[in-house]
């Protein structure tokens, strides 16, 4: 059965159907789901049964998979598996990381080479809440006066972490993240479109003031996030979802904390952005 691509929103977003990860891709499949990827910002395959190693072994098709900093979350066996979950071990302790990514952001920002895309695949979910928000930075590029476009062309932003946006990081692990520079215009390595690059971990623009980069980047975010720029994701056990940290935005929501949520998300290295 051939890969079939169905748009799910205006903005953004596409069902891959045909595909049981499972079973060996070949090369003609994976390039439409790539495809797919860059032109969509977001994918989604449903009903996987997807263990680890397949996981793994799936993402690597995108490149060299990344090992997050927050190694206490990795799934024992499969460093290359964060845990997102809010169950606990018999001792208390948490087994994965819990409340993760409420705020618009693209993954590990503040890394020189950020990812090229992240996985996540939903093992159990709640009820109800929980769901995702992607954001097209292409789509916010384009929104923006052009005079302001013209202004933030050749500005970089310099990423970074601080208890805020890293409230379960050691001292350790944050101390190991020095704030990046990336650009604010950044430009698809495959597509050659313009996206918008600044979400949360986005700590101060260069050549700007304290005051005017603060304004600057509150009124980015505010602007990165607007729904006409949106896809939402309703999560279903199965589902694995892909998205393009290299034009994508994607913030987490609230659900009850009595139901368990319990994700397996894998990320993609990247480059140096441009």
């Amino acid at each position: 059965m051939p890969v079939e691509v169905r748009k799910l929103g205006l903005a953004m977003g596409a069902e891959i159907r045909g595909v049981d990860l499972v079973r060996p891709l070949d090369d003609d499949d994976f390039a439409a789901i790539r495809r797919a990827l860059v032109d969509h910002g977001v994918i989604v395959l449903r009903d996987q049964d997807l263990p680890p190693d397949r996981h793994v072994a799936y993402t690597a098709r995108f490149g060299a998979p990344d090992i997050h900093p927050l190694d206490q979350f990795h799934l024992p066996g499969h460093p290359e598996v964060l845990v997102l979950s809010n169950r606990l071990k018999p001792d208390g302790t948490p087994v994965g990381l819990q409340d993760a990514g409420r705020y618009w952001h693209t993954d590990v920002s503040f890394q020189a080479e950020p990812a090229l895309g992240s996985l996540l695949y939903a093992v159990e979910i709640p009820p109800t809440g929980g769901d995702t928000l992607f954001a097209s930075q292409h789509a916010a590029w384009d929104a923006l006066p052009a005079a302001l476009r013209e202004k933030l062309r050749g500005k970089r932003a310099f990423h970074g972490l601080n208890r805020e946006t890293a409230p379960k990081f050691t001292d350790a692990q944050l101390a190991r993240v020095v704030p990046v520079p990336h650009p604010i215009a950044r430009t698809h390595p495959e597509s050659g479109r313009i996206a918008l690059y600044a979400g949360r971990f986005a700590l101060f623009i260069e050549g700007m003031d304290e005051t005017e980069s603060h304004d600057m980047l509150a009124f980015l975010y505010d602007h990165a996030g607007r729904e006409e720029f949106q896809y939402r994701h309703v999560w279903h056990q199965g589902d694995l979802v892909m998205w393009d940290n290299r034009s994508v935005l994607h913030h987490a929501t609230p659900f009850n904390p009595q139901h368990i949520r319990h994700m397996h998300r894998t990320t993609v290295v990247g480059d140096v952005p441009v």
